[in-house]
């Protein structure tokens, strides 16, 4: 958790300082995931953010957002096992796999063509993933 704390206030992501309007258990329920605990603690402590870390874009969505832009997208209906949770603004969103042995991927995939096989696993956790990012490890070296 240190790691994330870290990069978290080093990227200044902003700190939520109201309740939200929707709980994690709401996006549990509509995804049929288990969310991991490190996602849980940037969702319930921080808004959505939109900036460079390192050397790619991310747009993580917020509490709020999420169910609405998966919704839109159709990506929990498409692929099995998988939440979107932001985009790199360039036509692709990144997302939580988790598999049936709950070992959890951060992957990035394109909107377009929702198929698994497009997937690039950017991350095994979403602390790992903010690693690779602030460590400028770019996701397609």
């Amino acid at each position: 958790m240190d790691d994330l704390l870290e990069i978290m206030s080093k990227c200044d992501f902003p700190k939520r300082d109201i309740k939200a309007s929707v709980e994690v258990a709401d996006v549990e329920s509509y995804s049929g995931l288990k969310l991991p605990k490190d996602y849980i603690f940037y969702l319930e402590n921080y808004f959505g953010i939109d900036q460079f870390i390192g050397v790619e874009f991310i747009n993580l969505w917020s509490l709020e957002e999420i169910i609405e832009a998966n919704k839109n997208y159709n990506i929990v209906e498409e692929l099995s096992r998988t939440i979107g949770i932001g985009s790199n603004g360039s036509g692709e969103f990144i997302g939580i796999e988790i598999d049936q042995s709950d070992n959890v991927k951060i992957i990035l995939s394109p909107f377009i063509d929702l198929d698994s096989k497009h997937n690039i696993e950017i991350g095994k956790s979403f602390t790992d993933f903010l690693i690779r990012l602030d460590h400028k490890i770019e996701w397609f070296s």
